[in-house]
């Protein structure tokens, strides 16, 4: 009668012990986090098709065209001023040489200080153009990872080692730091779709939206 007393107690304390582990595993399950989601974008093709950044660009061309002409026009006046100093119609020491001389100095100076100028001017444009655009990339990035619940995004190059042509390429390919991905892990296309929904309001009559996952 002991022993039957005994076994029935041993089953008991299992069987308590079998409730216990399977709710501490049920509220386990409850509480673990979600796996992440980790979504890959390819900037350099983000930039290449983002209308704006065209648009910002050819109105830095367009500056950079018109100063190349004042540049032109300056070279030409110090060539022609040179051509005077080397005909025979002045002596080296008479007031009109040393007048043109003089004067070939000043240009010489203002031109060189131009160029200087301009290529500042022009450095800080671009990199304020490559700032704007992307901080609106990463912003609309935000706003599509928190909307499809991405957990992490991850910059890549989605072109492929076979599309690789010169030994610059292939190396590239070969120190990408993703080896392998799926294709709905790319939301490049989408984030371009997005941005230039959004900018086409500011040139033509139309509406925006949301950030939209293509398919």
């Amino acid at each position: 009668m002991k022993k039957f007393i005994l076994s029935a107690a041993v089953v008991m304390a299992f069987a308590g012990l079998s409730c216990f582990a399977a709710s501490a595993q049920a509220q386990g399950g409850a509480g673990a986090s979600t796996p992440p989601k980790i979504g890959l974008i390819d900037m350099a093709e983000v930039f290449k098709k983002y209308k704006k950044f065209e648009a910002l660009r050819e109105g830095l061309k367009t500056d950079i065209t018109a100063t190349d002409a004042k540049a032109k026009r300056m070279a030409a006046q110090a060539q022609s001023l040179q051509a005077k100093l080397k005909s025979n119609n002045f002596k080296p020491d008479s007031p009109e040489y040393k007048q043109l001389e003089t004067q070939l100095i000043q240009l010489q100076a203002e031109f060189t200080s131009f160029k200087n100028q301009s290529q500042r001017e022009f450095m800080k444009k671009e990199s304020q153009i490559y700032k704007t655009v992307y901080l609106e990339v990463s912003d609309a990035v935000a706003k599509y990872a928190g909307y499809y619940k991405y957990t992490l995004v991850l910059r890549f190059n989605r072109k492929s080692l076979e599309e690789a042509d010169n030994p610059q390429g292939v190396l590239q390919s070969m120190n990408k730091q993703v080896i392998f991905s799926q294709s709905e892990d790319d939301i490049t296309d989408s984030i371009v779709d997005y941005l230039n929904r959004l900018y086409k309001p500011r040139t033509a009559v139309g509406g925006g939206g949301g950030a939209r996952r293509n398919n």
